[in-house]
């Protein structure tokens, strides 16, 4: 089985989420972020540079460097992270960019798949940062 977001993508989340949660607006080392998060360095050293080519975190190096978001936590959000580090995010490869299929014309299960990646889609867009943030309580759900 594939999964819809892979590690890449799950990890770019927690350090955004790192970033947001302990920042303060001051930089912060990548091994302290890699030792919250439980991630090795060596891989959070290939995470780092597609976050700041898409130019949601920034960095300084040198003595006292470090990274930090771009913007505020509370104006980004969850798909925006993951499609940058995913590429995309789709249900099934037929719906990637690029992808040729010759049965399209008369795919009976093409409309499925359309609907679940604009729900999914706009779901993830709606979820900022910040409210991975708040804990959950659990008080949002009458039975």
């Amino acid at each position: 089985m594939t999964n819809l977001v892979s590690t890449k993508g799950r990890y770019a989340l927690r350090v955004m989420l790192d970033l947001a949660e302990n920042g303060n607006g001051g930089l912060i080392p990548l091994k302290s972020i890699a030792e919250r998060q439980c991630i090795s360095l060596k891989y959070m050293e290939t995470i780092m540079p597609n976050l700041i080519k898409a130019g949601l975190v920034t960095a300084t190096h040198g003595k006292g460097g470090g990274y930090k978001l771009s913007r505020p936590a509370d104006q980004y959000t969850v798909g925006e992270i993951l499609r940058m580090s995913e590429g995309s995010i789709t249900t099934v490869a037929c719906l990637e960019n690029g992808y040729v299929c010759t049965r399209a014309d008369t795919c009976k299960t093409l409309p499925i798949w359309k609907k679940l990646d604009t729900l999914i889609n706009n779901y993830l867009d709606t979820v900022l940062l910040t409210d991975l943030l708040i804990e959950d309580t659990g008080d949002d759900y009458v039975i």
